[in-house]
């Protein structure tokens, strides 16, 4: 029963072919046995779970069950959970166990899933490698030298190794489609708005984003069915009504029109991801759809316009840390002073004091206007870029990533080239723009990621795009040797 999509699992559930006692059991006896290779839990739930699976069972009996009760799934480490540590991957918060659920995770309660436990995240979510964590580096099943990208690196791990059939992703720079292309996974980073950030610890306030990450389309689409819509504990989520993502999977693609940015395609991308992308794009055509080249001119300044603007909001949200109120505090503090620096010294891992430090000095007297409200404005044309392109075409095709995943340890060294690998996903989270990455192909054995992005609120179509995709082709159902 293992390594089926989450549709396939409702059925099998739906069909009595078994319990979710018996599906929860199966895939913790798996994690049990096989994370050790990838490190991509952080906690593994085994008590809760099995309580869960029970009450699924039981809300199935009784004629109450949803499209999602009794699936397992598994929560990225930064969603608070009541009773669970939550740690957001770092050591500052390793003994915080939270008192409320973030609405991410009461929506799933309330839907009747399991969850498996939390799984490996850069720090803070900072990063794009899941090497920052401090429950130590997570590995990617289709090659166990090279990283499975970040910061939910251990989400997209899991999925791909089999030891849960879907996860919770957070997305600030691209942190669910870099890692979803480097683990041949569908991610979808969602308009911002569309889920609640209630209780999803935060890095950039105005970037991040919940989101799905599945083996199909449609199981991402059952996922936004709950995940997604108005929450009175968030002010930044939209009130805007939820469709049912599942309804307009199989629409015909006749007639779309793809817009392709000839900025993603330039230089810095490796000519076999160019390649593979862009054969994806000819099944495209054959689907019925047009392409037309369009240009995003500001896309080389995403980079240093969020090196600016997330910075600088994470020096202010971790500015909470200090050692007072929850989670770390240094051993025997001289003084009040000695405390806070040692506390924060001792907690934060160096990319998370790196990005404190960018932050502040960017935020600082004297330095405000030429680096952050500078990147404001980079931000505002970047976003009317995409708004132009979107007026012209249905959506938007290009690479998620510049390269497959690399290994571990190879850009540690040189913060700028990690930067890098989120070129082509930065800009979307600048623009608050919903995206996926989906598999396409492969280079070099390992898998490709082809990103596509939509206007706002059009989550339906791109979820639409993809599926179609996928019934087309086999890429998404390629599993790693072993699996």
């Amino acid at each position: 029963m293992l390594n089926k999509t989450l549709a396939e699992l409702a059925k099998g559930l739906d069909q009595g072919e078994f319990s979710s006692v018996e599906l929860t059991q199966a895939y913790l006896d798996r994690i049990n046995k096989e994370d050790s290779r990838y490190n991509s839990f952080i906690t593994v739930t085994d008590e809760l779970a099995l309580r869960q699976a029970a009450d699924a069972d039981a809300m199935r009996a009784a004629g109450q069950a949803t499209a999602m009760t009794g699936l397992p799934l598994a929560h990225k480490d930064i969603f608070c959970t009541q009773g669970v540590r939550t740690s957001a991957g770092s050591k500052m918060l390793d003994n915080f166990v939270s008192p409320y659920d973030a609405t991410i995770i009461r929506k799933f309660n309330a839907a009747g899933t399991v969850s498996l436990g939390k799984t490996n995240m850069d720090e803070f979510a900072m990063g794009s490698s899941n090497e920052s964590s401090f429950y130590g580096a997570c590995k990617n099943p289709w090659d166990l030298d090279r990283v499975p990208g970040g910061s939910s690196g251990g989400s997209a791990a899991a999925i791909a190794a089999g030891l849960t059939p879907a996860a919770t992703g957070t997305d600030t720079g691209g942190s669910i489609r870099q890692p979803a292309a480097f683990c041949n996974l569908t991610g979808l980073k969602p308009t911002y708005g569309r889920v609640s950030r209630y209780g999803m610890i935060a890095y950039a306030s105005s970037l991040d984003q919940g989101g799905p990450m599945a083996l199909t389309a449609e199981d991402a689409a059952m996922m936004m069915n709950v995940m997604a819509g108005l929450d009175p504990l968030d002010s930044t989520s939209t009130d805007k009504a939820v469709p049912d993502y599942t309804a307009s999977l199989d629409q015909p693609l006749s007639g779309l029109k793809i817009g392709l940015p000839k900025e993603f395609f330039a230089e810095q991308l490796n000519p076999e991801i160019a390649a593979t992308v862009q054969a994806a794009i000819k099944e495209y055509e054959a689907l019925g759809a047009t392409v037309k080249e369009v240009s995003l001119p500001n896309t080389a300044l995403s980079v240093p316009a969020y090196y600016i603007i997330a910075p600088s909001e994470a020096s202010s949200n971790l500015s909470r840390f200090d050692g007072v109120r929850y989670g770390y505090r240094c051993e025997e503090p001289k003084d009040l002073e000695d405390m806070y620096k040692r506390t924060r010294g001792e907690g934060f891992g160096t990319e998370v004091k790196r990005r404190i430090m960018v932050g502040t000095y960017a935020l600082s007297e004297g330095f405000y206007d030429a680096y952050y409200k500078k990147a404001q404005q980079i931000r505002r044309l970047i976003q009317q870029d995409f708004v132009r392109v979107l007026s012209e075409v249905d959506v938007i095709m290009g690479p998620t990533t510049p390269t497959t995943a690399f290994k571990l340890g190879e850009k540690t060294s040189d913060p700028v080239e990690m930067y890098m690998e989120d070129i082509f996903t930065l800009s979307l989270n600048l623009a608050g723009l919903p995206g996926m990455s989906i598999p396409c192909g492969f280079s070099n054995g390992l898998p490709v990621g082809l990103q596509i992005i939509g206007n706002y609120f059009a989550e339906e179509k791109l979820l639409n795009v993809a599926h179609k995709f996928q019934q087309a082709t086999d890429w998404h159902t390629r599993k790693p040797e072993g699996i």
